[in-house]
C-alpha cells in the first residue's frame, strides 16, 4: 500500500477486510515519523499528518501498519508496509549562490561579445511541475548588455563602448521560476562589469611649442627640460617613446623617456658654445609603443611638438690651443733658454686676458719657468738626461678678470742626449795570469759602458797609453762585439819576481766631440794547475810547509785557540773554587752555614748562652728577633702568654712562634730557618738532653730504647754494647 500526501496537513485512512465494523480491531502505525509526524486513529484507521511537510527536507516516509485484536493485541493479519511521498509545491525562490558577480570585457567590443555567465538554483522539485523551471532577465543594465533567458549568458548589447567615457557598469539579473509565468517566485543578483583598456587613443602633446633655456657650461648628460604627451589609455597602452626627428640640434641633444611619469627628458649630448650658436630648434615625436592592429585604421598613434632651446652665455675658463704639449730640449741647453710655448684664450665675448703659471706640485725642483704673459717656458736649472729623461709639468691658465676661471694642461718635456759622459769599464776587473801560461793566451775580456745614448748605438775604441804601446808583457785586441781582449806576450811569469801588473787602458767613444777615460786593469800572477785552474795568488805560498794548504793551516790555528780557551776556563774555575767563604757583616746570612771553631765552655760557661732560656721557654716574655734578615722596620712585640709552670707543650710553643712570624710585616716572603732549643715536655721517652740530667752515665739504663721502634733500634744496640763492655 502507498499514500501520496501534499506538503500540507492531509488525512488518509487505512482499512482491513477483517474489520466488520466492530470495535474489536485496533490499528497500529510504525516507521518514519510514526507518532510524531504521523498518527493513526486506532479505531478507524485514519492517518493524520501532525506537522507541515517540506519536500526539500524529506521527500518520502516509509511506514508499517497492522491490525490487531484490541483485547489480546494479537495480529489479525500480517503487517503492511506503505510509502508516503510528499508532493512538491512551489515554495522556494531561485537563489544565486555565487553572486554578486564581477566580470570584464574589452572596450570597443562588438555586439554579442561574451561577458560572463550566472547561475541560479531552485530547491523545488525539477521533475514535478514548473516549480524549478527558471527564466533569466535583466532588470538593470540595458541597453548595454543582454542575457540569454535560459542559459544566463550575459553579452554586450551596444557596439564601441568606450572605457574612457564610462569604465564600469552595474547590471541586475533576475531568475524567476514557474517558467517566468505569473505567480512564480524570483531571485536577483548583481553583476559589476568593467571595461578593460585597449589602445584606441594616440598620445597627444599638451602644447605644440616648448621653450627652454640652458647655460652653455651645462654638464653633459644633464636634463634641460621635459615634454609630455598625454594618452587617455592606461598601462602598457599608454606607454610612448620619444625621438627627435628634425632640427638643427639633433647631434647636440637627445631625448629619453621617464619610465615612471612617461615624460620626455631632453639632455645635452655635446658641449654647448654660446659664442658659436645661441639657439636650437627641434621637432620631437611621441609614439605609442604597443599598437593594436584592430584600431590602426583609426589614425597614426603618434604626435609631434616643436622645442626651441636658447643657449645662455656663461663665464668659461680659458681654452688651450692643444689638449697636451710635447717639448724637447737638449740636456746642455743654457739656463733661461726658451724650450717651448703654450697658448690659451678666453672663449667668452669679453675675452679676458690670460696669465700662465706652473703648478709647482709637478715641478718640485723648480727646473722650469714660464712667462706669465705669453706662455713661453724657459729652463731654470741645468738638465741631465742620464738622471731624468722625462719631465712632466702642468701649466695653469687663469683669467685676470675672474681668478676662479682656471684651466690646466699637461706638458711633457723630453731631454735629448748630448755626448757628455766618457765610457768606462762596466765593472772593476781583476785579471789572473797563470805562471805556466802560454804566449798569446787571453788573460781577460773586458767591456765598457757609456751613460750617453747615441742614436746609432755605442762604438768604443781601446788603446794603451802612449808610453806603454810597446809593453813587453801584455797587448790588447778589439773584438767585434765591442769588447776588448787582454793577451800575454810571453810566458814565464813569476810571483816571486812580480806579483801584480797594472795595465792602463784608454777607452774612447764615437761621439762628437769624442769622450774618453783611462781605466786601469789589475793583473795578478797566480799559481795554476796543469789545466789552467787558479789555485793560489799569494807570494807567501812559497814559504809555507810542503803538503799543507791554507785551509789546513786555518784549521790548526782554530784548534790551538780552542785549547787556549779551555785552559783559561779551567784555571778560572779552580781559582774560584779555592776562594774562602767569607761572609761580610752586612750580607744576608740566610741559607748559609757558618762554622765556628770555638767549642765554648760547656755547662760551666754561663756567660755565652742563657741556659735557662733553652731549658724553659715559658720564661721568655718578649720578642725574639729574626736571625735570617735585617728588618728595616721594627714592630712592637706581642706580649707572650702567661707562663704556666708545668703545662706548656711544644706544639703550642711552635704555633705561637708561627703566628708571630706570619704577622711580622718585615718578614720576607721566602723560606727561613727558625731554631728552637726547646725539646718539649710530655714525651713518653722523656728528655734526651743531658742538661737537666742529675745522674751519671753509669746510672742510666738504656734497655728501653729497643722498645721505641725501628728508629731507635741502632741507638739501643750501641748503648747495649756499651753496657756489656762495662760489665766485662
Amino acid at each position: 500500500m502507498s499514500l501520496i500526501l501534499f506538503a500540507a496537513i492531509q488525512c488518509r485512512k487505512l482499512h482491513t477486510d477483517l474489520d466488520p465494523g466492530s470495535s474489536k480491531i485496533k490499528y497500529i502505525l510504525s516507521g518514519d515519523g510514526a507518532g510524531t509526524i504521523f498518527v493513526i486513529n486506532d479505531k478507524t484507521g485514519d492517518i493524520h499528518a501532525m506537522k507541515r511537510l517540506d519536500r526539500e527536507e524529506k521527500a518520502e516516509y516509509t511506514l508499517t501498519a497492522q491490525a490487531v485484536d484490541r483485547d489480546t493485541n494479537k495480529p489479525l493479519e500480517p503487517p503492511s508496509e506503505f510509502i508516503i511521498k510528499v508532493q512538491d509545491i512551489n515554495d522556494n525562490a531561485p537563489e544565486f549562490v555565487d553572486g554578486p558577480y564581477h566580470a570584464t570585457v574589452p572596450e570597443m567590443s562588438v555586439v554579442g561579445t561574451f561577458v560572463t555567465k550566472v547561475t541560479a538554483t531552485d530547491a523545488d522539485d525539477p521533475v514535478y511541475g514548473n516549480s524549478a523551471k527558471l527564466v533569466y532577465s535583466i532588470l538593470e543594465g540595458q541597453p548595454y548588455f543582454s542575457i540569454e533567458p535560459h542559459t544566463a549568458i550575459i553579452k554586450t548589447a551596444l557596439p564601441n563602448m568606450d572605457r574612457e567615457a564610462k569604465e564600469e557598469y552595474f547590471v541586475v539579473i533576475q531568475a524567476k521560476d514557474m517558467g517566468g509565468h505569473m505567480g512564480g517566485l524570483s531571485g536577483t543578483t548583481t553583476v559589476t562589469i568593467t571595461l578593460t583598456d585597449v589602445n584606441d587613443n594616440p598620445p597627444k602633446f599638451a602644447q605644440s611649442l616648448y621653450h627652454f633655456s640652458v647655460m652653455e657650461d651645462v654638464a653633459l648628460g644633464e636634463p634641460i627640460g621635459r615634454v609630455k604627451a598625454n594618452d587617455l589609455d592606461i598601462g602598457e597602452n599608454a606607454k610612448s617613446s620619444y625621438d627627435i626627428i628634425e632640427g638643427d640640434g639633433m647631434d647636440i641633444f637627445e631625448i629619453t623617456t621617464d619610465a615612471q611619469t612617461q615624460d620626455g627628458i631632453i639632455r645635452v649630448r655635446k658641449p654647448l658654445d654660446f659664442e658659436t650658436k645661441k639657439s636650437y630648434t627641434l621637432k620631437v615625436e611621441a609614439a605609442n609603443i604597443h599598437i593594436d592592429p584592430r584600431f590602426i585604421s583609426g589614425g597614426p598613434f603618434k604626435d609631434t611638438a616643436t622645442v626651441k632651446i636658447v643657449v645662455e652665455d656663461a663665464d668659461e675658463p680659458p681654452v688651450f690651443s692643444s689638449l697636451t704639449y710635447l717639448l724637447e730640449v737638449h740636456e746642455n741647453a743654457a739656463i733661461n733658454s726658451v724650450i717651448g710655448q703654450v697658448t690659451a684664450h678666453d672663449p667668452d665675448v669679453s675675452s679676458s686676458p690670460i696669465r700662465f703659471s706652473i703648478d709647482r706640485h709637478t715641478d718640485l725642483e723648480r727646473q722650469f719657468n714660464i712667462n706669465a704673459e705669453d706662455g713661453k717656458i724657459t729652463l731654470a736649472t741645468p738638465l741631465d738626461r742620464e738622471t731624468n729623461m722625462w719631465h712632466n709639468i702642468t701649466i695653469v691658465a687663469t683669467e685676470t678678470r675672474n681668478h676662479s676661471q682656471v684651466s690646466r694642461v699637461p706638458v711633457a718635456i723630453k731631454v735629448l742626449d748630448v755626448n757628455d759622459n766618457a765610457p768606462e769599464f762596466a765593472s772593476e776587473h781583476e785579471a789572473f795570469l797563470c805562471e805556466n801560461g802560454k804566449p798569446g793566451q787571453v788573460i781577460q775580456i773586458v767591456s765598457a759602458v757609456d751613460k750617453d745614448d747615441p742614436k746609432n748605438g755605442h762604438y768604443f775604441l781601446y788603446s794603451l797609453l802612449p808610453e806603454m804601446v810597446n809593453n813587453p808583457n801584455f797587448t790588447i785586441k778589439k773584438n767585434e762585439d765591442n769588447t776588448l781582449s787582454i793577451l800575454a806576450k810571453h810566458s814565464g811569469f813569476s810571483r816571486q819576481k812580480q806579483e801584480v801588473y797594472l795595465l792602463p787602458i784608454i777607452i774612447s767613444d764615437s761621439g762628437n766631440p769624442p769622450m774618453s777615460s783611462t781605466s786601469t786593469l789589475t793583473i795578478r800572477v797566480c799559481g795554476c794547475s796543469s789545466d789552467g785552474i787558479v789555485q793560489s795568488c799569494n807570494v807567501e805560498a812559497y814559504v809555507l810547509p810542503i803538503g799543507l794548504s791554507m785551509g789546513a793551516l786555518i784549521a790548526i790555528l782554530a784548534c790551538i785557540i780552542l785549547l787556549l780557551v779551555i785552559v783559561v776556563l779551567f784555571v778560572t774555575l779552580r781559582r774560584h773554587k779555592n776562594e774562602p767563604l767569607i761572609i761580610k757583616d752586612d750580607e744576608d746570612v740566610r741559607e748559609n752555614i757558618i762554622r765556628y771553631d770555638d767549642e765554648g765552655g760547656g755547662e760551666e760557661d754561663t756567660e755565652a748562652f742563657d741556659i735557662a732560656t733553652l731549658q724553659n721557654p715559658d720564661g721568655i716574655n718578649g720578642f725574639l728577633p729574626r736571625k735570617d734578615i735585617k728588618p728595616d722596620l721594627q714592630f712592637m712585640p706581642r706580649q707572650g702568654l702567661a707562663p704556666v709552670p708545668n703545662g706548656v707543650d711544644v706544639d703550642e710553643f711552635i704555633n705561637v712562634r708561627l703566628h708571630e712570624a706570619d704577622n711580622d710585616p718585615t718578614a720576607p716572603p721566602y723560606d727561613s730557618i727558625q731554631i728552637y732549643g726547646y725539646e718539649g715536655r710530655g714525651s713518653a721517652a722523656g728528655s734526651l738532653s743531658s742538661l737537666e740530667s742529675s745522674a751519671s752515665d753509669s746510672d742510666q739504663n738504656f734497655d728501653y730504647l729497643s722498645e721505641w721502634g725501628p728508629r731507635f733500634k741502632r741507638l739501643g744496640e750501641l748503648y747495649s754494647v756499651g753496657e756489656s763492655d762495662k760489665e766485662t
